[in-house]
């Protein structure tokens, strides 16, 4: 009994905010309200960050579109090296959790640093489009021992795709673009990296996709970011210097 009043008082202990901590919180939010108030003259950005939702809400339709299409054209499966020497796993609650957690994630800092958002937007709008485009050219199923992975709501959509789009690896390649975004930033760089590496194992595990479109997702990942820069070069410039401060 006295054990367990003793762990009850560390824990209470625990939980209480002393001075400093009221001191952190406080100055956490006022940097926070500072920064969102200095975008208030900014018109540039607020027509960036609209121009971005906008191509974000374009891309995602295509995509969904192209995501139907697959569904609709598959053919058949083939055999894959990698894939014929595992035994399938089922991840589809790793999918599903994995893939809100990571956008959470994205949300918690493009919202931390809002200077961020234009150029996140319009990175990842770019990547939708061209991987829209690469999984309505090849019309292979599924692997043939691929887990259930459902996705029969708008959401599982978005999040998992339709099991047919193939060809390459979102949850790997766009953790990856991530990573390139966040370079100079060694923490995020590293976490994004560790995302990307963790779920094209999974996918890999779940029979979920083809060796080559984990694999390849990294290198054409690579060259969307490019076009991203030459195409969004004030929007990349607006992002460095909210990383500077």
């Amino acid at each position: 009994m006295g054990a367990k009043i003793q762990e009850s008082k560390n824990l209470s202990r625990a939980l209480t905010l002393t001075p400093r901590d009221f001191s952190a919180i406080i100055f956490y939010m006022t940097t926070l309200a500072l920064r969102y108030k200095a975008l208030k003259s900014h018109k540039v950005f607020y027509f960036q960050l609209a121009v971005g939702f906008l191509l974000l809400a374009v891309s995602s339709l295509v995509s969904y579109w192209a995501n139907n299409y697959t569904i609709t054209h598959a053919s058949f499966a083939v055999s894959d090296i990698i894939l014929d020497n595992i035994r399938p796993v089922n991840v589809d609650y790793v999918f599903m959790g994995g893939g809100l957690g990571f956008i959470l994630l994205l949300v918690g800092l493009a919202f931390y640093r809002p200077a961020r958002l234009p150029f996140m937007l319009k990175a990842a709008s770019l990547f939708i489009l061209v991987r829209a485009f690469f999984i309505i050219l090849t019309h292979l199923a599924p692997p043939a021992a691929m887990t259930f992975v459902s996705s029969d709501s708008l959401l599982e959509r978005f999040t998992l795709g339709s099991g047919n789009d193939l060809f390459f690896s979102g949850h790997t390649g766009f953790p990856f673009l991530m990573a390139l975004v966040f370079w100079n930033n060694k923490t995020l760089r590293y976490v994004f990296l560790a995302i990307s590496l963790f779920f094209g194992g999974a996918v890999l595990l779940g029979h979920l996709h083809y060796s080559i479109d984990v694999f390849s997702a990294f290198f054409i990942t690579y060259g969307i970011y490019r076009i991203a820069l030459y195409f969004f070069k004030k929007d990349y410039q607006l992002f460095e210097e909210a990383e500077s401060e």
